[in-house]
Protein backbone atom coordinates (compact mmCIF):
# COMPACT_ATOMS: atom_id res chain seq x y z
CA UNK A 1 0.00 0.00 0.00
CA UNK A 2 0.94 3.55 0.40
CA UNK A 3 3.49 3.01 3.22
CA UNK A 4 0.47 1.85 5.36
CA UNK A 5 -2.54 3.20 4.82
CA UNK A 6 -4.85 3.48 1.50
CA UNK A 7 -4.34 7.67 1.89
CA UNK A 8 -0.89 8.21 3.01
CA UNK A 9 0.65 8.91 -0.65
CA UNK A 10 4.18 7.98 0.62
CA UNK A 11 4.99 4.37 -1.16
CA UNK A 12 5.89 1.69 0.78
CA UNK A 13 9.07 0.46 -0.81
CA UNK A 14 10.52 3.88 0.45
CA UNK A 15 9.48 3.65 4.31
CA UNK A 16 12.63 4.18 6.15
CA UNK A 17 13.68 1.21 9.19
CA UNK A 18 12.82 3.64 11.45
CA UNK A 19 9.66 4.44 10.68
CA UNK A 20 8.88 0.95 10.56
CA UNK A 21 10.46 0.63 14.31
CA UNK A 22 8.18 3.05 15.01
CA UNK A 23 5.31 1.86 13.80
CA UNK A 24 6.01 -1.93 15.15
CA UNK A 25 6.91 -0.80 19.35
CA UNK A 26 3.21 1.25 18.88
CA UNK A 27 1.56 -1.74 18.22
CA UNK A 28 0.58 -0.57 14.68
CA UNK A 29 1.08 -4.05 12.54
CA UNK A 30 0.14 -5.37 9.19
CA UNK A 31 -0.69 -8.77 8.09
CA UNK A 32 2.29 -9.12 5.78
CA UNK A 33 5.87 -7.33 5.89
CA UNK A 34 8.02 -8.44 2.49
CA UNK A 35 11.42 -7.52 4.31
CA UNK A 36 13.93 -7.78 1.01
CA UNK A 37 17.58 -6.06 0.35
CA UNK A 38 21.12 -6.53 -0.33
CA UNK A 39 21.49 -5.89 3.68
CA UNK A 40 20.92 -8.48 6.11
CA UNK A 41 20.79 -6.09 8.51
CA UNK A 42 17.75 -4.27 8.63
CA UNK A 43 16.02 -7.34 7.38
CA UNK A 44 17.26 -9.58 10.70
CA UNK A 45 16.51 -6.52 12.79
CA UNK A 46 13.10 -5.97 11.98
CA UNK A 47 12.13 -9.73 11.41
CA UNK A 48 13.02 -10.29 15.22
CA UNK A 49 11.41 -6.75 16.42
CA UNK A 50 8.26 -8.59 14.47
CA UNK A 51 8.52 -11.57 16.71
CA UNK A 52 9.27 -10.09 19.87
CA UNK A 53 6.41 -7.48 19.78
CA UNK A 54 3.85 -9.82 18.31
CA UNK A 55 4.15 -12.93 20.68
CA UNK A 56 5.42 -13.00 24.39
CA UNK A 57 8.23 -16.17 24.81
CA UNK A 58 5.84 -18.73 26.21
CA UNK A 59 3.57 -17.81 23.27
CA UNK A 60 6.08 -18.73 20.24
CA UNK A 61 5.96 -22.22 20.82
CA UNK A 62 2.81 -22.84 19.45
CA UNK A 63 2.62 -19.20 17.59
CA UNK A 64 5.41 -18.59 15.89
CA UNK A 65 5.65 -21.06 12.74
CA UNK A 66 9.13 -20.62 10.64
CA UNK A 67 9.66 -21.75 7.46
CA UNK A 68 12.51 -21.79 4.70
CA UNK A 69 12.17 -21.14 1.23
CA UNK A 70 14.18 -23.52 -0.39
CA UNK A 71 12.61 -26.34 1.64
CA UNK A 72 8.56 -25.60 1.42
CA UNK A 73 6.17 -24.17 -1.04
CA UNK A 74 4.02 -21.00 -1.19
CA UNK A 75 0.82 -23.52 -0.56
CA UNK A 76 2.29 -24.67 3.02
CA UNK A 77 2.94 -21.43 3.77
CA UNK A 78 -0.79 -20.18 2.65
CA UNK A 79 -2.12 -22.99 4.87
CA UNK A 80 -0.35 -21.95 8.18
CA UNK A 81 -1.27 -18.72 7.68
CA UNK A 82 -5.06 -19.66 7.60
CA UNK A 83 -5.35 -21.39 10.84
CA UNK A 84 -5.92 -19.60 14.19
CA UNK A 85 -3.63 -18.79 16.83
CA UNK A 86 -3.06 -20.69 20.56
CA UNK A 87 -3.62 -19.24 23.57
CA UNK A 88 -2.30 -15.96 21.63
CA UNK A 89 -3.24 -13.22 19.75
CA UNK A 90 -1.26 -13.56 16.75
CA UNK A 91 -0.09 -16.20 14.74
CA UNK A 92 2.89 -15.48 13.15
CA UNK A 93 4.46 -16.92 10.05
CA UNK A 94 8.38 -16.59 9.29
CA UNK A 95 9.62 -17.25 6.13
CA UNK A 96 13.08 -17.01 5.90
CA UNK A 97 15.35 -17.32 2.76
CA UNK A 98 12.10 -16.07 0.82
CA UNK A 99 14.29 -15.73 -2.07
CA UNK A 100 14.27 -19.44 -2.92
CA UNK A 101 10.45 -19.48 -2.51
CA UNK A 102 8.86 -20.41 -5.53
CA UNK A 103 5.48 -19.02 -7.08
CA UNK A 104 4.96 -16.31 -4.92
CA UNK A 105 2.13 -15.39 -7.26
CA UNK A 106 -0.21 -17.47 -5.37
CA UNK A 107 -0.02 -15.30 -2.22
CA UNK A 108 -3.13 -13.41 -4.39
CA UNK A 109 -5.42 -16.08 -3.11
CA UNK A 110 -4.67 -15.40 0.04
CA UNK A 111 -4.95 -12.22 -0.01
CA UNK A 112 -8.85 -12.72 -1.20
CA UNK A 113 -9.76 -13.66 2.01
CA UNK A 114 -7.20 -13.27 5.03
CA UNK A 115 -6.83 -14.41 8.36
CA UNK A 116 -7.02 -11.21 10.42
CA UNK A 117 -5.15 -12.68 13.60
CA UNK A 118 -2.08 -13.90 11.20
CA UNK A 119 1.23 -12.00 10.59
CA UNK A 120 3.15 -13.28 7.60
CA UNK A 121 6.60 -12.12 8.03
CA UNK A 122 8.99 -13.17 4.33
CA UNK A 123 12.89 -12.54 4.41
CA UNK A 124 14.47 -11.96 0.77
CA UNK A 125 18.13 -11.50 1.27
CA UNK A 126 20.79 -10.91 -1.11
CA UNK A 127 18.16 -8.94 -4.24
CA UNK A 128 15.03 -7.98 -4.89
CA UNK A 129 11.27 -9.34 -5.79
CA UNK A 130 10.08 -8.39 -9.09
CA UNK A 131 8.19 -5.25 -8.55
CA UNK A 132 6.43 -5.91 -11.84
CA UNK A 133 4.24 -9.19 -10.15
CA UNK A 134 0.76 -8.35 -9.75
CA UNK A 135 1.02 -10.29 -5.77
CA UNK A 136 4.15 -7.50 -4.92
CA UNK A 137 1.61 -4.52 -5.80
CA UNK A 138 -1.35 -6.08 -3.56
CA UNK A 139 1.73 -6.63 -0.77
CA UNK A 140 1.85 -2.97 -0.99
CA UNK A 141 -1.42 -2.74 -0.62
CA UNK A 142 -2.49 -4.53 1.77
CA UNK A 143 1.12 -4.93 3.66
CA UNK A 144 4.54 -3.26 3.78
CA UNK A 145 6.99 -3.91 1.32
CA UNK A 146 10.67 -2.86 2.57
CA UNK A 147 13.84 -2.84 0.52
CA UNK A 148 17.04 -2.91 2.56
CA UNK A 149 19.59 -1.34 0.50
CA UNK A 150 23.79 -1.20 1.36
CA UNK A 151 25.05 1.50 2.85
CA UNK A 152 27.33 3.76 1.41
CA UNK A 153 30.96 4.03 2.88
CA UNK A 154 30.56 7.73 3.89
CA UNK A 155 26.90 6.93 5.39
CA UNK A 156 28.79 4.48 7.57
CA UNK A 157 29.91 6.71 10.66
CA UNK A 158 26.67 8.29 10.80
CA UNK A 159 25.40 4.69 11.69
CA UNK A 160 27.45 4.21 14.00
CA UNK A 161 26.41 7.52 15.77
CA UNK A 162 23.10 7.03 15.49
CA UNK A 163 23.70 3.11 17.33
CA UNK A 164 25.81 4.38 19.98
CA UNK A 165 22.73 7.16 20.78
CA UNK A 166 20.20 4.59 20.45
CA UNK A 167 21.97 2.53 23.50
CA UNK A 168 23.00 5.60 25.41
CA UNK A 169 26.45 6.26 24.33
CA UNK A 170 28.18 9.17 22.07
CA UNK A 171 31.43 9.16 20.17
CA UNK A 172 34.21 11.24 20.46
CA UNK A 173 35.61 12.91 17.06
CA UNK A 174 37.56 10.75 14.85
CA UNK A 175 36.17 7.15 16.04
CA UNK A 176 33.26 6.40 14.28
CA UNK A 177 35.41 7.19 10.93
CA UNK A 178 38.33 4.77 12.90
CA UNK A 179 35.60 2.46 13.26
CA UNK A 180 34.20 2.35 9.32
CA UNK A 181 37.82 2.04 8.25
CA UNK A 182 38.41 -0.42 10.63
CA UNK A 183 35.66 -2.94 10.16
CA UNK A 184 33.92 -1.75 6.81
CA UNK A 185 30.51 -2.09 5.82
CA UNK A 186 29.32 -5.13 7.16
CA UNK A 187 26.70 -4.26 9.88
CA UNK A 188 26.42 -7.16 11.60
CA UNK A 189 29.74 -7.03 12.50
CA UNK A 190 29.78 -3.60 12.97
CA UNK A 191 26.97 -3.93 15.53
CA UNK A 192 28.92 -6.67 17.33
CA UNK A 193 31.69 -4.19 17.73
CA UNK A 194 29.76 -1.56 18.58
CA UNK A 195 28.04 -3.61 21.51
CA UNK A 196 31.43 -4.70 22.46
CA UNK A 197 32.41 -1.73 22.53
CA UNK A 198 29.32 0.12 24.98
CA UNK A 199 29.86 -3.28 27.56
CA UNK A 200 33.48 -1.52 27.87
CA UNK A 201 32.21 1.79 28.59
CA UNK A 202 32.15 3.34 32.44
CA UNK A 203 28.52 3.92 33.44
CA UNK A 204 29.77 7.48 34.14
CA UNK A 205 31.35 8.66 30.98
CA UNK A 206 29.80 6.55 27.92
CA UNK A 207 32.16 8.17 25.46
CA UNK A 208 33.90 6.27 22.29
CA UNK A 209 37.09 7.29 21.83
CA UNK A 210 39.90 6.15 19.27
CA UNK A 211 42.34 4.85 21.86
CA UNK A 212 38.85 2.43 23.30
CA UNK A 213 38.45 1.70 19.50
CA UNK A 214 42.07 0.26 18.97
CA UNK A 215 42.04 -1.38 22.60
CA UNK A 216 38.57 -2.60 22.17
CA UNK A 217 38.19 -3.60 18.18
CA UNK A 218 41.43 -5.67 18.55
CA UNK A 219 44.06 -3.70 16.28
CA UNK A 220 46.70 -2.40 17.03
CA UNK A 221 47.07 1.44 16.56
CA UNK A 222 50.18 1.82 14.59
CA UNK A 223 49.91 -1.64 12.84
CA UNK A 224 47.05 -1.49 10.72
CA UNK A 225 45.94 -0.51 7.18
CA UNK A 226 44.40 2.90 8.70
CA UNK A 227 47.36 4.17 9.84
CA UNK A 228 49.18 3.08 6.76
CA UNK A 229 46.92 5.34 5.01
CA UNK A 230 47.90 7.88 6.95
CA UNK A 231 51.26 7.31 6.93
CA UNK A 232 51.67 7.32 3.20
CA UNK A 233 49.43 10.67 3.26
CA UNK A 234 51.75 12.30 5.08
CA UNK A 235 54.74 10.34 3.72
CA UNK A 236 55.99 9.27 6.55
CA UNK A 237 58.55 6.85 4.98
CA UNK A 238 60.14 5.91 8.32
CA UNK A 239 56.38 4.92 9.31
CA UNK A 240 55.13 3.11 6.60
CA UNK A 241 58.64 1.11 6.15
CA UNK A 242 57.41 0.13 9.99
CA UNK A 243 54.18 -0.80 9.24
CA UNK A 244 55.19 -2.60 5.99
CA UNK A 245 57.82 -4.79 7.46
CA UNK A 246 55.06 -5.57 10.29
CA UNK A 247 52.31 -6.99 7.51
CA UNK A 248 55.01 -9.20 5.72
CA UNK A 249 55.72 -10.59 9.19
CA UNK A 250 52.25 -11.04 9.94
CA UNK A 251 50.40 -11.93 6.04
CA UNK A 252 47.52 -13.74 7.80
CA UNK A 253 46.48 -11.02 9.69
CA UNK A 254 46.88 -8.24 6.72
CA UNK A 255 47.22 -9.96 3.30
CA UNK A 256 48.19 -7.95 0.25
CA UNK A 257 44.68 -8.60 -0.95
CA UNK A 258 43.28 -6.93 1.87
CA UNK A 259 45.68 -3.99 1.59
CA UNK A 260 45.87 -3.32 -2.31
CA UNK A 261 41.91 -2.20 -2.35
CA UNK A 262 42.29 -0.40 0.53
CA UNK A 263 45.08 1.39 -1.16
CA UNK A 264 43.33 1.76 -4.43
CA UNK A 265 39.94 3.46 -2.55
CA UNK A 266 42.66 5.61 -0.37
CA UNK A 267 44.10 7.12 -3.97
CA UNK A 268 41.07 6.81 -5.85
CA UNK A 269 39.33 9.02 -3.50
CA UNK A 270 42.48 11.49 -3.39
CA UNK A 271 42.29 11.94 -7.26
CA UNK A 272 38.04 13.14 -6.59
CA UNK A 273 39.45 15.42 -4.39
CA UNK A 274 41.23 17.27 -6.82
CA UNK A 275 38.07 18.14 -8.59
CA UNK A 276 36.20 18.96 -5.90
CA UNK A 277 34.34 22.60 -6.97
CA UNK A 278 35.12 23.86 -3.60
CA UNK A 279 38.75 22.96 -1.85
CA UNK A 280 37.71 23.92 1.34
CA UNK A 281 37.07 21.07 4.14
CA UNK A 282 33.32 20.61 3.77
CA UNK A 283 33.34 21.41 0.34
CA UNK A 284 35.66 18.28 -0.83
CA UNK A 285 33.94 16.09 2.06
CA UNK A 286 30.43 16.64 0.15
CA UNK A 287 31.96 16.19 -3.45
CA UNK A 288 33.98 12.84 -2.22
CA UNK A 289 31.79 11.43 -0.15
CA UNK A 290 33.15 11.45 3.08
CA UNK A 291 33.31 13.22 6.21
CA UNK A 292 34.83 16.57 7.44
CA UNK A 293 37.28 14.48 9.96
CA UNK A 294 38.29 12.36 7.45
CA UNK A 295 39.35 15.26 4.95
CA UNK A 296 41.22 16.79 7.78
CA UNK A 297 43.07 14.12 8.98
CA UNK A 298 43.92 12.22 5.61
CA UNK A 299 42.93 13.74 2.03
CA UNK A 300 44.24 17.30 2.81
CA UNK A 301 47.79 16.22 3.69
CA UNK A 302 48.25 13.72 0.91
CA UNK A 303 47.07 16.49 -1.98
CA UNK A 304 50.02 18.62 -0.35
CA UNK A 305 52.09 15.46 -0.81
CA UNK A 306 50.54 13.77 -4.10
CA UNK A 307 50.04 15.55 -7.36
CA UNK A 308 47.11 14.49 -9.41
CA UNK A 309 49.59 13.09 -12.38
CA UNK A 310 51.64 11.09 -9.38
CA UNK A 311 48.46 9.80 -8.14
CA UNK A 312 47.37 8.81 -11.28
CA UNK A 313 50.29 7.11 -12.00
CA UNK A 314 50.11 5.10 -8.22
CA UNK A 315 46.59 3.84 -9.15
CA UNK A 316 47.60 2.58 -12.17
CA UNK A 317 51.16 0.85 -10.40
CA UNK A 318 48.27 -0.59 -7.57
CA UNK A 319 46.74 -2.23 -10.45
CA UNK A 320 49.73 -3.87 -11.76
CA UNK A 321 50.55 -5.28 -8.07
CA UNK A 322 47.52 -6.68 -8.30
CA UNK A 323 47.43 -8.32 -11.05
CA UNK A 324 51.41 -9.52 -10.08
CA UNK A 325 49.99 -10.85 -6.58
CA UNK A 326 47.63 -13.00 -8.71
CA UNK A 327 50.56 -14.87 -10.49
CA UNK A 328 50.09 -12.29 -13.75
CA UNK A 329 53.57 -11.50 -15.08
CA UNK A 330 55.65 -12.50 -11.74
CA UNK A 331 56.84 -15.95 -10.91
CA UNK A 332 59.45 -15.62 -7.99
CA UNK A 333 58.32 -11.98 -6.22
CA UNK A 334 56.50 -12.86 -2.94
CA UNK A 335 53.86 -10.47 -1.97
CA UNK A 336 55.69 -8.81 0.75
CA UNK A 337 58.07 -8.09 -1.81
CA UNK A 338 55.20 -6.84 -4.11
CA UNK A 339 54.41 -4.16 -1.48
CA UNK A 340 57.49 -3.34 -0.76
CA UNK A 341 58.01 -2.47 -4.26
CA UNK A 342 54.43 -0.40 -4.40
CA UNK A 343 55.03 1.39 -1.31
CA UNK A 344 58.60 2.50 -2.02
CA UNK A 345 56.69 3.53 -5.86
CA UNK A 346 54.23 5.69 -3.78
CA UNK A 347 56.52 7.59 -1.72
CA UNK A 348 59.40 8.66 -4.33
Amino acid sequence: MAAYSSTDKKKTAGVSFEELVKEIKAGQFKPVYYLMGDEAFYIDRLSDLLVETLLRPEERDFNLLTFFGAETDIDAVITAAKAYPMGAQHLVILVKEAQNLQHLERLEFYFRQMQPSSVLIFCHKNGTVDQRLKVVKLIKEKGVLFESKKLYDSQLPAFIKNYLQSHGATAAPGAPEMLAEFVGADLQRLASELDKLILSLPPERKIVTPDLVTTHIGVSKNFNIFELQDAIGKKDVLKVNQIAKYFDNNPKENPIQKVLPSLFKFFSTLMLAYYAPEKSERGIAQWVGATEWQVRRNILPAMKMYSGVKVMYILSEIRRTDARSKGVGNTNTSNGDLMKELLYYILH
